[in-house]
Order: C-alpha cells, then sequence, then structure tokens
C-alpha cells in the first residue's frame, strides 16, 4: 500500500513540474513575441542577468529597461518626462540614500502616493533595498492609515505632501518623507528629490534578503487587510496575461487605475518590462484623461469600469473630436463591467476591451477578449493560462458547466494568508474569490454576484447584480447598485440606489415596472432611492456598506 502511494505522489508530482515546464515555456513564447525578451549582444545580457540576480523581478525591471532601452521615456506626469536611464538612475540613488540612513532588508516601506513617478522612485528604491513594501489606499482616513501602519510594521513613510495631516501621530522608526510637493526644492530635506540629489546613481549593493509585497484589501466590507505576497521565481505574473492580451514593448500606457491597487500596480510592473512608455495623472478627471488619450497617443489605456463609464458619459462629440486612433486597449479590471457598458465601449471605441477578473487575494483568474465580449457583453471570459477556476457547490464538489455555485482559484502566485491573521477558505488548494459565478458550455465565466451579497426573499434566493445588469441596461440610468433591506412580510427584499443621466427622467414606479417586466416578481426592489453618485473608493468599487448605513438609518 505504501508503494502504491509512493507512486502516484511521484507521479503527481511529474506532472506538474511537467505542466510547470509547459507554462513557462509558454510564457516565454508570448514574452517574445510582445517584444519583452529579443536578440540581445552579449554583454546587454550580461548585465541584465546581474540586475535580475541582484534585485529579482520586481527591483530589478526598471534596470533592465534601462538596460536595454535606456533612451526611452518612462514615464509622463505632471512634472514632465523622464526616461528609463534617469528613472533607474533615480531609484539608485534613493536605495542608497536609505541605506545609509539605516534602512535594512526586510524593513517595512509604507508608500501612500497618487500615480505620479514618486511612488515609482520609493517602491523600485524600496525593492533593491530588499524592503517589505507596503502599499496604502489613498482613501484611507487617518485612523485608517495609523492601524495599517502599525500591523504592518512600516519603518519608514512615504506620503505626498496632500497626506501629511493624515499622518499626524506617525512616527516610524526612519521618518517620513514627502513624495510630491507642488513645489520641487533640494533644500527641503524631507522630500524625495533631495535625497535622490544627495546620493550616488550607482547600483546599490544585492540585498541580504528578496523584497515583499504587501497589497492591500479595497476595504469595502470593512478595515482594508493586508495580503502578503512573495515575489515568484517565474513568468506567470507577466505570461498570463500576454497570452491574452496584445501589449507590445514600446506602447504607450496610461495607467487610469491608482497604482496601490492590484490592477495599477501589477499593469505597472508588465508595462515597465515591456519598456513601455507610462502616462500618470495624479487624480482623474474625465475630459483630461480624454485629452491625454489623443494627446500622448496612448496605445493602452489600464481603467477600473467607473472610469470607463465617465469618459464615454462625456458624450460621442467628445470622442469624435479626438484622435484615438492609436488606441488598440482598454485594460479593465478593479469592479463590475456590466453587460451595457460593455457594449456601448465596443461600440464607441471598437474591438479594443478587455476585462480582468481577479482580485488583491486571487491576483487574476479570467481575462475577457473583445471576442468574448462581442459575444457574451456579460462574461468575464475565459481561464487565463497556468490559474485554475472551478465552480464549487456547498460541499466542495465540482459543478459542470451551466449550474451555479461558489467560484475557488487557485495559481502560483500564492497567496500567503492575510498579514494580521486570518485566511479566505481553501479547497483542494483553490482559494475562495467570494463570488459566485458558473461557466457557459465555451468555458466563459459568468460572475452571478458576491456570496455575501446573496438575500432570501420569500424563500428564493436573490443576486442584487442581477437587479444591478437590469438598471445600467436603461437608457435613463448611469449607475445602479442594490443592497438587501429587512422586510416583514418576505424576510429580506432589495432597495435600489440609482443615479441618471444628465437631462433624463426616472420615478420610482417606473423603476419597479421595468423590473418587474424583466425579472421575477421577487427581484423587485421594495424602495427606490436617487443620488447625485454612488458612494466608491479610490479604485472604483461602490462602498455597499455605506449604502446599508443609508438603509438602517432610514
Amino acid at each position: 500500500m505504501g508503494v502504491m502511494t509512493e507512486g502516484r505522489d511521484w507521479l503527481e508530482r511529474t506532472s506538474e513540474l511537467a505542466g510547470r515546464i509547459g507554462n513557462e515555456a509558454h510564457y516565454f513564447r508570448c514574452c517574445v513575441r510582445s517584444g519583452m525578451f529579443g536578440v540581445e549582444p552579449p554583454g546587454r545580457i550580461a548585465a541584465v542577468v546581474k540586475a535580475l540576480a541582484d534585485y529579482g523581478m520586481l527591483g530589478g525591471g526598471v534596470s533592465v529597461a534601462a538596460i536595454r532601452h535606456p533612451h526611452r521615456l518612462a514615464v509622463i506626469d505632471e512634472r514632465g518626462g523622464v526616461s528609463y536611464r534617469e528613472l533607474d538612475a533615480r531609484v539608485n540613488a534613493l536605495a542608497n540614500a536609505w541605506r545609509a540612513a539605516g534602512l535594512a532588508a526586510g524593513d517595512g516601506v509604507g508608500i501612500m502616493a497618487r500615480n505620479h513617478r514618486g511612488l515609482l522612485e520609493a517602491l523600485f528604491a524600496g525593492a533593491k533595498c530588499g524592503a517589505r513594501i507596503v502599499l496604502m489606499n489613498t482613501g484611507f482616513s487617518g485612523p485608517q492609515l495609523r492601524e495599517v501602519a502599525v500591523r504592518e510594521g512600516v519603518d519608514l513613510f512615504v506620503h505626498d505632501e496632500e497626506f501629511g495631516p493624515l499622518a499626524a501621530g506617525l512616527e516610524p522608526r526612519l521618518g517620513r518623507l514627502r513624495a510630491w510637493t507642488e513645489h520641487d526644492d533640494d533644500a527641503q530635506h524631507d522630500t524625495l528629490q533631495a535625497l535622490i540629489a544627495s546620493a550616488s546613481p550607482a547600483a546599490p549593493p544585492k540585498p541580504a534578503c528578496a523584497p515583499r509585497l504587501v497589497l492591500l484589501t479595497s476595504g469595502t466590507t470593512g478595515t482594508p487587510k493586508g495580503a502578503g505576497r512573495d515575489v515568484p521565481l517565474s513568468l506567470a505574473p507577466v505570461g498570463g496575461p500576454l497570452s491574452k492580451v496584445p501589449f507590445r514593448s514600446g506602447d504607450v500606457t496610461q495607467i487610469s487605475a491608482p497604482l496601490f491597487h492590484a490592477l495599477g500596480f501589477t499593469q505597472g510592473l508588465i508595462q515597465i518590462g515591456l519598456a513601455a512608455t507610462l502616462v500618470l495623472q495624479r487624480r482623474f478627471a474625465a475630459a483630461e484623461t480624454l485629452d491625454s488619450l489623443a494627446r500622448n497617443r496612448v496605445t493602452t489605456w489600464v481603467t477600473v469600469p467607473v472610469m470607463l463609464q465617465r469618459l464615454l458619459a462625456l458624450g460621442p462629440e467628445h470622442l469624435q473630436q479626438r484622435d484615438l486612433s492609436a488606441l488598440r486597449i482598454v485594460y479593465a479590471s478593479g469592479s463590475q463591467l456590466g453587460t451595457q457598458l460593455a457594449r456601448e465601449t465596443l461600440a464607441r471605441l471598437g474591438p479594443v476591451l478587455y476585462n480582468l477578473y481577479g482580485s488583491t487575494e486571487i491576483a487574476y483568474a479570467t481575462i475577457a477578449t473583445p471576442v468574448d465580449l462581442r459575444a457574451e457583453p456579460a462574461c468575464v471570459g475565459r481561464v487565463v493560462r497556468g490559474a485554475r477556476v472551478e465552480i464549487l457547490d456547498e460541499q466542495g464538489r465540482r459543478l459542470p458547466a451551466g449550474e451555479s455555485g461558489r467560484i475557488f482559484v487557485g495559481h502560483m502566485i500564492r497567496f500567503e494568508g492575510y498579514t494580521g491573521g486570518g485566511d479566505k477558505e481553501r479547497i483542494h488548494g483553490l482559494i475562495a474569490s467570494g463570488d459566485v459565478g458558473h461557466f457557459d458550455s465555451a468555458g466563459r465565466l459568468f460572475i452571478d454576484g458576491r456570496d455575501d451579497d446573496m438575500i432570501i426573499s420569500g424563500g428564493e434566493n436573490v443576486f442584487p447584480r442581477e437587479v444591478e445588469d437590469l438598471l445600467h441596461l436603461h437608457p435613463a440610468v448611469l449607475e445602479a447598485a442594490a443592497v438587501g433591506v429587512a422586510d416583514e412580510q418576505f424576510g429580506q427584499c432589495l432597495r435600489a440606489f440609482i443615479v441618471l443621466r444628465a437631462g433624463r427622467e426616472l420615478s420610482a414606479d417606473d423603476v419597479k415596472v421595468y423590473v418587474r417586466d424583466n425579472l421575477a416578481r421577487y427581484k423587485v426592489p421594495r424602495e427606490v432611492t436617487f443620488l447625485d453618485e454612488l458612494p466608491r473608493n479610490p479604485t472604483g468599487k461602490v462602498l455597499k456598506r455605506e449604502l446599508a448605513a443609508c438603509c438602517d438609518a432610514a
């Protein structure tokens, strides 16, 4: 019996290794096709290998881009442009200054900054020091910031000038530094710019340990939790998305999604790996973003659905007045895309829309391509190679296509559990996404709702997402959300919150009739509230706990 068990274990390990090798070979081919890898002179290859050996994928990426494309623009932000050679030199100088100030490998560096070069400089300098990097949400309150900084062990805190008041009372061991000020001045000693100007741009020594990264959950249901990750020795983080999306070396990529969030962060790393030019704006404004897409001949726009929605809401005449012919990819994630927004984007911008389904904990799971979205605009696409997605019932049994159940995801970009303790539910090595969904016969995944959003109304299971999707299809509705409320007769019912399009009118009775005409009667909202805007966090997710609190107060 023992021999048979050992034999099965050996076969499983061999099969797993063969699958891993096959996946890595596929990722490598995708990287070559994208231009991330190419034929290089021996001396350049040696320099690239040394940079990756010294600093890993996280710290070495900007050095590799500087070695291969030193004069290519790395970043365009409100300060202007900076080349990859200049960016890498600035990162080195900052890392050397921090080492001289006492930052050691394994120490915590907290970063609370908007999208600009300073965030990238702090991130990569921390990585070259072997630090544990914690990316803070720019929507934090003061108490949230202090709680997370203490919990995550922040030794050095980097923040934009505007967040200084929130950091009052936070005194990390190595102090606080400003990443963005309204006036760059080398004489201001508490700025990144001053430190960079004071230190050598030579490559710092190899750190004693590899850097670690802590991304924070969105906190839509409570206090944001830290999701700790090692940076894997694999091409999966870049090869997976490249297998579905035609990113190319030398692209001009505008990242509107916050860089502290999983979407913006991972895309920033992929685009730097491709030596793309990153176009960054500290704050999103639809008209300014549209102007930037045209002015900078942007080829890839990384965004969240609410930003895409607001850009399209400017109207067809605004889009037609801008030359967006360079735009090949609109890469969206972070919250529900929705059928209507998918259709409208494809109609207005052409076959450029890609929709990623993932989260801070599960990384990526599926990506919907324009072909997928043309066929099924409500889907989130097919499984990305290297990921494993299964639909399980309450007993952990796998469900066939067409049947709805809980979504579990697994791949080698492993979630290690929350840094403050606790974990997501795991079954057979897979992690619960927190969503309920189903596959169709073509292998496309559909999200039916959050498993903790489901209500039971009159004995029937109701997912608010189905009602939200329908409301978004109404021509008068710009945004919609629904939450469960207590009901004496049915146990629970839905309450809908709606933002109308400019110049449109709609009554609560109109909404109820519309839902009744298209869905079962028990899915009709009991109450309808009209708002000027839905409460959202900086990554665009609707804060349903605030809507629920509004219901409780009423």
